[in-house]
């Protein structure tokens, strides 16, 4: 049994994307936020590095235009590069006004001047920052001021489940009614019925073995759009970060690429600098570069990791810089002050997702995707470090303003059936959801990782197809589970990386195959774009 709530927009997702949409549009309309748990243990939270904006004097936005379309590898919309950077200022301001307090130095008059950090891939100094810790003070503040507005609701412990549209109940149109969600606390199915829906859930790192995301990045919004016909694209292009703590105790824990961006020095195990060798920006190259050189290295000496020393600079430096990174690894018994860091590569970032325009808006009307979950156009086939935070705050507001121009003239959804539990038990295996689990993360690291093959892509497909029918069978005879949901996500997610990969003949920023070692310049490249069965 169901119960129905109604709310004019519904976002799913409580990091930087959904939670500035909300405040942005709450004066206005009756917003509902979902977390699958608690606000704050979304990416965004864990996000050391800081924010890209034009702020320097020596800075401009042609300069950050360019940079983040050499990253992007030639699949970058150049307008929508141009769209994000320029406001790039505004939304610093904006985030200043929520209470982010950006590190700087206070003049005379009482002004703060932002300290500007710089990073790989790009040309100035231009990355805002609160310490080595920026996405938890965007967070924290972003949740405080969420929590003081009347017309939000924070539901905390929800997982969606399936997105509900007019064509699912049979209507001619295809539209967005709402979703079904699991209140993991008591366990039970609900319905939210809404006149706009936003996803904003993040990536899907998790469906690798090693990654720098938090647990609960297992790609759910992008699994749950593409089951209600949405399309998707770029999939094939996930960003590994090359440097993530290596150490049994410490999981998921990144070295900021400011780390690199202030001096720090990839080395062998002898104490060797290799980053040269690979590319004339040494570690300051884009992140595919240096996470392509860690794995040959790592593989052709068969050694678990290489390090990152940064123990040249003053004591003083290095604990006012990274203040989080030092006080972590110390917790691992490295000083950082004294010794270099052992990294290894783990995913990061994805790049692609649901497709949009410039105002988030997905095929599917009255559905949006904001951040990480969605394919802009900005990225392209890398990410330049920084531009993700951006890519949120932006694409939040021109939801807004989409938004607040339809919800007017936007229908009320009718009634929505209930959630049918009548032909389903409690599960007495879930040994195989785990097993599952563990089974797909393995092979996407071992066959659809930083460098792939023809072979390897076969393999991993071949493999997901046997996986799939598993999943949907326990599915549908058993209740769902938070651990279950993920599941049935993980496995879409790893089938559209494989589909897409499968689908470009070439090497592009991220999307490495020794198939096709070179870049095709004899047309203009195209993204990957996958059409839903549904649509």
């Amino acid at each position: 049994m169901s119960s129905q709530e109604t709310y004019d927009v519904l976002i799913i997702g409580s990091g930087a994307a959904g939670l500035s949409l909300a405040i942005r549009i709450a004066d206005h309309a009756k917003v509902a936020v979902l977390s699958k748990f608690a606000l704050t243990s979304g990416s965004t939270y864990y996000a050391q590095g800081g924010i890209s904006a034009v702020l320097d004097a020596q800075d401009s936005i042609e300069s950050h235009t360019e940079d983040t379309l050499n990253a992007g590898a030639g699949l970058c919309d150049p307008d929508i590069v141009k769209l994000t950077v320029t406001h790039g200022r505004q939304s610093i301001e904006w985030l200043s006004q929520q209470g982010v307090a950006f590190t700087g130095t206070e003049d005379k008059n009482g002004n703060i001047e932002l300290h500007l950090n710089k990073e790989g891939g790009h040309s100035h100094r231009r990355i805002v920052h609160t310490a080595d810790a920026t996405g938890k003070a965007v967070s924290t503040s972003l949740t405080d001021r969420a929590k003081q507005h009347p017309n939000i609701t924070l539901l905390e412990n929800h997982n969606a489940i399936d997105l509900i549209t007019a064509k699912k109940l049979g209507l001619s149109e295809q539209r967005v009614l709402g979703a079904y969600v699991l209140d993991i606390s008591t366990n039970k199915v609900k319905s939210i019925a809404a006149r706009k829906v936003v996803i904003a859930t993040g990536g899907a790192n998790k469906v690798y073995l090693y990654t720098t995301n938090p647990h609960i990045s297992t790609g759910d919004g992008i699994a749950l759009s593409w089951r209600a016909g949405c399309r998707i694209a770029n999939m094939e292009f996930m960003q590994f970060h090359p440097t993530c703590l290596f150490h049994p105790s410490a999981q998921s824990f990144l070295i900021s690429e400011a780390v690199r961006g202030e001096g720090g020095k990839l080395i062998l195990p002898d104490g060797t600098a290799f980053m040269h060798n690979f590319d004339p920006r040494a570690e300051l190259a884009p992140r595919d570069i240096v996470a392509r050189a860690i794995d040959h290295e790592m593989k052709k000496r068969g050694i678990d990791c290489v390090y990152l020393d940064i123990s040249h600079k003053p004591k003083v430096f290095v604990k006012q810089h990274f203040p989080t990174i030092y006080e972590k690894c110390l917790e691992f018994g490295i000083d950082i002050a004294k010794q270099p860091i052992p990294v290894v590569p783990a995913a990061h970032y994805t790049c692609g997702g649901v497709l949009t325009d410039s105002y988030a808006r997905t095929n599917i009307e009255g559905l949006y995707a904001v951040g990480e979950v969605a394919c802009t156009g900005l990225h392209g086939a890398n990410r330049m470090a920084s531009n993700s935070l951006l890519e949120c705050l932006v694409f939040a507001e021109r939801a807004s303003i989409d938004i607040l121009k339809a919800l007017p003239d936007a229908p009320y959804p009718p009634k929505l059936p209930e959630w049918d539990e009548s032909k389903v038990s409690d599960s007495d295996e879930e040994v195989v959801v785990a097993h599952n689990w563990d089974e797909i993360r393995r092979f996407m690291w071992d066959y659809v990782g930083i460098v792939r093959t023809n072979k390897r892509l076969e393999r991993a497909r071949h493999r997901i197809e046997l996986l799939k029918k598993e999943i949907a069978e326990y599915y549908g005879n058993f209740r769902v589970t938070s651990d279950l949901l993920e599941l049935r996500n993980l496995i879409i997610v790893a089938e559209l990386i494989v589909r897409c990969a499968q689908q470009r003949k070439e090497s592009r920023g991220l999307h490495y195959t020794l198939d096709y070692p070179e870049t095709d310049n004899s047309k203009p490249p195209q993204n990957t774009i996958l059409i839903p069965p549904s649509e």
